[in-house]
């Protein structure tokens, strides 16, 4: 352990530590959606065919979504510092190589790398960040920091990608991560609290680690072919059922390994089992809501890229706002269940509010309102953030970390899938009987939202059942340890 335990160190070498897992963090996100807005140069440039052109993404979420969990456990064995080193560093040599691709083969295997290293850095920051703060007012005010990032990087990553393909090339979308991730290495080689690991020995299942990630991984690739093939083609139905059986055999093998990778207690806890379930249901709504809006500019609207980037930032703006300057001190008055609860409220409205998007709307009137009320977003991300550590060991934060980030990313991935399949068959039942192709579209798009609602919906029911505001001056019941996580109940 080092000599001085990372809550001790000055105030300002751990606010500088919070920078660096942000600019991180910002890195990893911004790199999930700038490729969309590129895509059409890169086919042309590297001569895709349609169906492999959507593998410069399926490459990077497959391998990203399905080792959370496996790299947030190694964090916790070898010492989170050095896997979001290491994570980083192959994340940095992924993105070099992806910019100098010459072929789909290389790029897709250089998305691939990506993928692994966003894993296994973005596993453990969550980790590294409750050690770093376990006051309760420093913690909400630094999760909501870390959350601004997040909701700063999916919307500048659109509007990125745009001017980058336009100014220079393609190639630079990938080549702009080259002096952030040095820059982060260098400075979280510096700043980061270094700590030493539980060891190997403690969890090395290495049964258990082929079983979660062959599992997610499966599972994943999945869902995001769900829109090519249909829900129920051979294909879903055949790698879903397999996938789910490896996810079942983990669970068995994590109940009888000496050594499992990933202890069961962690889900005594109802806030880490009801928050990640929570967060499941909430991005599939609000993930689903950042593409399905851009396809409704795009396709129904006439918007161009660029457009609808610069249209979908004061939905960034408004998320990043509440959550850097309002949700840590809503969270430390009311509690993180309240806000997360008035959180998905606005949400809900937002996505009420789409239903009755008509074909010729009017941005001001009929589209701005809604990215005002996602600002309920910035409340949700980092009440779900808090609740979804604040039953976790110190020795298990980075598996903590790992699942809730898990379970982001899924959640991200169903929606998508679920609400795209619903939002194509009901714009083909439309033209089937008449509808014009714009009508059509904003019909499926309208069934989409009302689904988005409803999930969201489920979430405010599980924050209401399951959910329970942490006591910071108490230990969670089922944890014997009172470590510096379980006492200050936040995070």
């Amino acid at each position: 352990m080092p000599h001085t335990p990372p809550s001790l160190q000055p105030a300002r070498s751990r606010w500088s530590a919070l920078a660096v897992l942000s600019a991180a963090a910002l890195m990893t996100i911004l790199d999930g959606s700038i490729v969309t807005v590129a895509m059409p140069a890169i086919q042309r440039d590297l001569g895709f065919s349609p169906a492999e052109l959507s593998w410069t993404v399926n490459a990077y979420l497959i391998p990203f979504g399905g080792l959370l969990l496996l790299a947030g456990r190694l964090g916790d064995l070898i010492g989170r510092k050095t896997m979001f080193l290491v994570g980083n560093a192959v994340f940095t040599v992924a993105s070099l190589l992806a910019g100098a691709a010459a072929g789909p083969g290389m790029l897709i295997a250089a998305r691939f790398l990506q993928g692994v290293g966003s894993a296994m850095a973005s596993a453990v920051v969550l980790g590294i960040l409750v050690t770093l703060f376990t006051e309760p007012g420093e913690r909400a005010k630094a999760i909501g920091i870390f959350s601004f990032t997040g909701a700063a990087g999916a919307s500048i990553g659109q509007v990125l990608g745009g001017v980058l393909t336009d100014a220079l090339s393609w190639h630079w979308i990938f080549f702009i991560n080259l002096p952030i991730g040095l820059a982060t290495i260098v400075l979280a080689i510096r700043l980061l609290p270094g700590e030493r690991g539980a060891g190997l020995a403690a969890g090395a299942d290495v049964l258990g680690a082929v079983l979660v990630t062959g599992g997610l991984m499966l599972g994943i690739y999945t869902v995001v072919k769900i829109e090519q093939y249909g829900w129920l083609a051979t294909h879903t139905l055949g790698l879903g059922a397999v996938s789910l059986a490896l996810l079942a055999a983990f669970v068995i093998r994590q109940a009888t390994a000496r050594t499992p990778l990933m202890p069961l207690r962690i889900f005594r806890s109802r806030n880490v089992s009801g928050a990640n379930l929570a967060q499941m249901l909430a991005l599939s709504a609000m993930f689903a809501f950042q593409i399905l809006v851009a396809l409704y500019m795009q396709k129904v609207l006439g918007y161009g890229a660029l457009d609808t980037g610069l249209a979908m930032l004061p939905a960034a703006v408004a998320i990043g706002g509440v959550s850097l300057f309002v949700s840590a001190r809503l969270n430390t008055r009311f509690g993180e269940r309240t806000v997360l609860m008035v959180g998905l409220a606005l949400l809900f409205g937002a996505m009420g509010w789409l239903t009755r998007v008509p074909v010729d709307a009017n941005y001001v009137t009929d589209l701005l309102p809604v990215m005002l009320l996602i600002a309920g977003g910035g409340l949700v991300l980092p009440a779900l953030a808090a609740l979804g550590m604040s039953g976790a060991r110190a020795d298990d934060a980075g598996l903590a970390s790992g699942l809730f980030n898990t379970t982001q990313q899924v959640g991200m991935a169903t929606g998508v899938a679920v609400l795209s399949t619903l939002a194509a068959s009901r714009t083909e039942e439309l033209l089937s009987v008449g509808e014009s192709q714009a009508a059509a579209l904003t019909g499926g798009y309208q069934l989409a939202f009302g689904t988005a609602a409803a999930l969201l919906v489920a979430a405010f029911v599980v924050a209401l059942i399951v959910l329970r505001q942490p006591r910071p001056d108490t230990a969670p019941q089922d944890e014997p340890s009172a470590s510096p996580t379980a006492r200050s109940g936040i995070a």
